[in-house]
């Protein structure tokens, strides 16, 4: 869509319109909205500006502005000054006790979650927004640290209640002492009205990224996938990756997307030869101070022949040992860990370690078989770029989409600054220059984390910013004409570690973000991009004009790396945690992703009933021969398409103030809408969470029980997508419940639905509008229940007077409600038995039609 051709015209026109008067007010030290009081004892150097009189024209698309323009007296910008300039400035921006709140913070560089308080005090390090439960005027207000100029901004807890914003530049040659507009407040009746209305607001005002509602999403939103990460980590090759999708064929579950994760890259560690490969890398944490020699696929990739895996004489693998490299390369890190541990505690003879862990190491190297050629490999192209057809990652590609037809996407992981390490200076044609890392203050209060503490250790080659065009060129249109789709671009938030001497954070924010944004749109149709660990405000504010979709969750963890104190559950809970809230700000911005997860863990089928309804993609990154295909085949239709959800998971409104972690009493619920009805799914998520005085996620075992709560109708919220409104204004429902196979009906007015729900399970509620067919009938299609998201089956329906035609989608069990017994019913034009019962249920079998896509044609005549 393009901007308006007379921005400040068309400003003046919708301004002429608009009301005028602000819904807050600053005066006497109180921040008022609606005449409320809000936050107290604010700071005679803090301002307020309404949105309008500091906004007055945008190169945002002209129906944005104007939208924002007629909602600008529910919102304003708030600024503060000091008197001496610095880098770093934090001021008070008030106070408030003794009132809800619930915000998203920091708790890594790279990932935000949720928390809930009551003051200013109680708010965490490094927050990206608060938002206040104002129930004296029946609405809630959105408190947004943005980016002025050259500073982004935070909030951070103050004393006596009082909450804090932080300006920062990110290098001390850029100083300010004032600001006009450092954070946006906003007022709704609604929470999620009001965060799509703050954002719109924001993105008018600043103008460096878009909404969601502007981009497209990757087409692989519709699918299902497999990562290789916990499947290899760093030992993915190619003998591995086929053996791992063609597991998935056999199994009936053919991948439509692939990303081929950390491992295929060219990188090598300071002192070795800079044209050699690092060799035997395992786990995550061994890569981290590694940088890119080179920008094409490493040795194991490159030297792949084309047919390789075709043939008879392919060569052997063994699937059990990726797992056994895994189990080596643990106790080696194990291994190092006493050690490191021992040298803390005082202990000045080592030798004892250091001799076990050169022991363990040997035996690792000798289990990698000492580097030999592969059968079929071609010899000599180690050192430089094979430039034939039939070799590479071109021909690799080539060989997996010719033998496995349904795969459509393939896409490989990179670090935004390339690598973990960035680039090597002097071995490519790019300026790349050792940066030292600095962190900010305010990540003093966030989680010890082994990949900062790397990174910090070796620092990063970080590739000029004037180059970053080049740069993500350089290996795009590479992996582009070799085949790969997309990236998986992780290690995002890195940059402000080494702002010092490039402007600052935001000024070298900027410049990576555009030349990604370039590439993307030049080499991978303008959609093929997964953002990762990139849950900081600068990113969403300055890197989504052109990204459309991201991680919401930290990583799915199948164990704690430093141990499981409730065995595996106890971070399961806290995944779900994280996407569900975050997705609250995140999916303004972009499709939200909840990531992989194992198809054979003790809590995959927890997580696989979140993924089912989360409006995301799904994937996997199992083991070879760690799958449970009768899981994943009620989640993926036969021809790797899933049955997805039109809008994106959400809390529900009772849950937003609330503790779903470790409080001992609240369900996590989530609302969510198919074609033809909404959907709720509630999760015990109880167990685990942050602690504020630790800094850390640790368990709270004694919340890990049994919880009661419970579903009504008016927990989703229909107005929060346009064709859900008119679902929303049913006189009755037809409820059907995934876990307990229930199926009975409720109205608007009816009491809640009661539920209890053990440990790391979950319930998903169907909620579909009853329809009258003729004077008689009511009917309601519940969908294939076979499936977590039955609802999500339903393509389409039509009813007349005495028929009801349903469009569904997949095989399997196909219910509905009908209140009175067909007289016949069809398939696909061929009539059919079914199975009706008094209580209204009717069902029948419909098997796969491969020739109609899965389609099928279910009719009732009554």
């Amino acid at each position: 869509m393009a901007p308006p051709s007379d921005p400040v015209n068309s400003t003046f026109s919708v301004l002429k319109s608009s009301k005028t008067d602000s819904f807050f007010q600053l005066r006497d030290g109180k921040l008022s909205v609606r005449d409320f009081p809000l936050l107290t004892e604010i700071p005679s150097n803090v301002t307020f500006k309404p949105f309008s009189s500091v906004c007055q024209s945008s190169e945002a698309p002209l129906p944005l502005f104007q939208r924002a323009h007629s909602l600008s007296f529910k919102g304003g910008f708030l600024g503060f000054s000091q008197n001496a300039s610095a880098d770093r400035l934090t001021n008070s921006l008030g106070k408030f006790t003794g009132r809800d709140f619930v915000s998203i913070f920091r708790f890594k560089t790279w990932w935000s979650t949720q928390w809930v308080g009551k003051s200013g005090s109680d708010v965490q390090m490094e927050t990206q927004w608060v938002m206040l439960d104002v129930p004296e005027i029946k609405s809630y207000v959105v408190v947004i640290p943005i980016v002025e100029g050259k500073f982004r901004s935070a909030l951070h807890p103050g004393k006596d209640g009082h909450m804090l914003i932080c300006a920062e530049s990110g290098s001390t040659q850029v100083k300010a002492s004032s600001f006009d507009a450092i954070a946006y407040v906003h007022v709704s009746d609604n929470p999620y009205t009001l965060m799509k209305e703050a954002y719109t607001a924001v993105r008018v005002h600043l103008n460096t990224f878009k909404l969601i509602e502007e981009k497209t999403p990757p087409p692989l939103v519709n699918k299902f996938g497999w990562c290789t990460w916990d499947a290899f980590y760093l030992t993915v090759e190619p003998a591995g990756i086929w053996h791992g999708v063609k597991e998935f064929a056999d199994g009936g579950m053919s991948p439509r997307f692939l990303i081929i994760d950390d491992g295929w890259q060219s990188i090598n560690l300071d002192g070795q030869d800079p044209h050699e490969d690092a060799k035997n890398l395992v786990l995550g944490g061994t890569q981290m101070t590694a940088r890119l020699h080179r920008l094409d696929e490493c040795e194991k990739f490159r030297k792949y022949k084309g047919g390789l895996m075709l043939g008879p004489d392919r060569p052997p693998f063994d699937p059990k040992k990726p797992k056994m490299l895994i189990s080596k390369a643990i106790e080696i890190e194990v291994a190092e860990k006493s050690r490191d541990k021992a040298a803390q505690s005082g202990v000045t003879d080592l030798s004892q370690f250091d001799a076990q862990i050169e022991k363990l190491q040997k035996e690792l190297d000798e289990m990698f078989g000492g580097g030999g050629e592969e059968k079929g490999s071609s010899k000599g192209c180690a050192s430089c770029s094979c430039k034939s057809e039939n070799f590479g990652m071109k021909a690799f590609t080539r060989d997996l989409r010719q033998n496995f037809k349904g795969l459509d996407d393939i896409y490989v992981w990179h670090a935004l600054a390339g690598a973990w390490g960035g680039v090597r200076p002097g071995a490519t044609h790019l300026k790349s220059k050792i940066q030292a890392c600095k962190l900010s203050p305010g990540l003093d209060g966030t989680m010890t984390d082994l990949a900062v503490v790397k990174i910090i250790e070796g620092s990063i080659g970080l590739v000029d910013p004037d180059q970053a065009d080049d740069f993500y060129d350089s290996m795009h249109s590479y992996l582009s004409k070799v085949g790969i789709t997309g990236v998986k671009v992780d290690v995002i938030h890195m940059l402000e570690y080494v702002s010092e001497e490039y402007g600052g954070r935001v000024e070298l924010a900027k410049a990576y973000y555009k030349g990604l944004s370039k590439s993307l749109s030049k080499n991978f149709k303008g959609t093929g991009l997964i953002s990762s660990m990139q849950q900081c405000n600068d990113f969403f504010l300055l890197g989504t004009e052109q990204i459309s979709m991201g991680r919401v969750g930290d990583d799915f963890w199948f164990q704690d790396p430093n141990g499981d104190p409730m065995g595996v559950y106890w971070l399961q809970g806290v995944h779900m945690i994280h996407c569900a809230y975050n997705s609250m700000w995140m999916g303004q911005f972009i499709q939200p992703d909840w990531d992989m997860f194992q198809s054979d863990h003790l809590c995959a089928k927890f997580h696989a009933g979140s993924r089912a309804i989360c409006g995301g993609p799904v994937y996997v990154s199992d083991s070879l021969g760690g799958h449970d295909f009768d899981l994943l085949r009620k989640l993926v239709f036969p021809d790797g398409t899933i049955p997805k959800c039109i809008h994106f998971a959400l809390p529900t409104r009772d849950c937003l103030f609330k503790n779903p972690l470790f409080d001992n009493k609240t369900i996590l619920k989530i609302w969510n809408f198919n074609k033809y009805g909404g959907v709720i799914g509630a999760f015990n998520c109880q167990g685990a969470g942050w602690d504020p005085k630790e800094q850390r996620i640790k368990g709270y075992s004694q919340c890990y029980k049994p919880l009661s709560g419970s579903v009504h109708a008016s927990d989703l919220e229909w107005d929060q997508k346009k064709e859900a409104n008119e679902m929303g204004k049913a006189e009755e429902y037809a409820v059907y419940l995934s876990e307990e196979e229930k199926l009975f009906l409720t109205k608007p007015d009816s009491d809640p639905i009661s539920i209890t729900l053990q440990p790391s399970t979950f319930e998903i509620f169907s909620f579909v509008p009853i329809k009258k067919i003729g004077e008689a009938v009511k009917f309601a299609p519940i969908g294939l229940t076979n499936l977590f998201n039955a609802g999500g089956t339903i393509q389409g329906v039509v009813y007349d007077e005495s028929i009801a035609k349903i469009e569904v989608k997949g095989e399997g069990n196909f219910l509905a409600y009908s209140s009175v017994k067909p007289k016949k019913s069809y398939v696909n034009g061929g009539e059919v038995g079914f199975k009706w019962s008094e209580n209204g249920k009717l069902g029948l079998n419909i098997p796969w039609y491969e020739e109609c896509g899965g389609i099928s044609n279910v009719t009732f005549v009554f």
